[in-house]
């Protein structure tokens, strides 16, 4: 049980909650910051309802931007929220300007068990892939400070293709109408694709096939 003393310890010392930025953090990690306080789980229940921190899922929480002043970065959370993982498909696609259309759900890859997860800040949908594949074509992306790990964009096509149902591109005008017509892919930023990241892929995931033909696409 709390008393007025403690709330007002809460709000004297509420910018320490800067230090955290706008990377998740544990129950555990936010009572850490309030020592004198007994009792980690009032002390976080305290937090949330104040409006301080956002809880992500039990046990994890973000910042409130209001407090720590900075943004929160998506792909960030979707890294801690399930990990390992890393940002792909559609949502990386969108993120390099790739294709026109904004992406509702947080789309990312994992080696564990397909999840989703909803809170106040979305869903975040996890994918299984094989863990040989995984480490291919990744990398690190910026957002108000903070590095989120996600898929190139190489990676993410594939990633999408290969766990999209129905697509099977057999022919150059397969996949070219599915580029330019169902993804709205620019294609100028495709003809610049890494091809070695998509032989990688082809080579150790699935649908090899198909993106072998966007490799020969890519190559004409």
């Amino acid at each position: 049980m709390f008393y007025c003393s403690d709330f007002y310890y809460i709000c004297a010392m509420k910018n320490v909650l800067h230090t955290l930025g706008n990377t998740p953090v544990t129950t555990a990690a936010i009572a850490l910051l309030y020592p004198k306080l007994s009792g980690s789980t009032q002390k976080v229940a305290a937090l949330e309802n104040a409006g301080d921190i956002i809880r992500l899922k039990r046990g994890l929480y973000v910042v409130n931007p209001e407090v720590s002043g900075k943004r929160i970065s998506l792909g960030l959370v979707a890294n801690h929220l399930y990990s390992p993982s890393y940002v792909s498909m559609l949502s990386a696609l969108r993120w390099y300007g790739l294709i026109p259309e904004r992406v509702a759900v947080v789309q990312s890859m994992t080696v564990k068990h397909s999840r989703s997860f909803s809170n106040s800040l979305g869903t975040f949908e996890y994918t299984l892939v094989k863990k040989n594949y995984f480490h291919i074509g990744l990398r690190h992306e910026e957002y108000d400070g903070s590095a989120f790990i996600i898929a190139s964009p190489e990676k993410a096509l594939c990633d999408l293709i290969a766990n999209t149902s129905g697509i099977n591109l057999r022919y150059y005008k397969e996949a070219q109408y599915y580029l330019e017509e169902d993804l709205r892919l620019d294609m100028d930023a495709f003809s610049r694709f890494d091809v070695s990241i998509l032989k990688q892929c082809a080579k150790t995931g699935k649908k090899a096939n198909s993106i072998e033909t966007i490799i020969k696409l890519l190559e004409r």
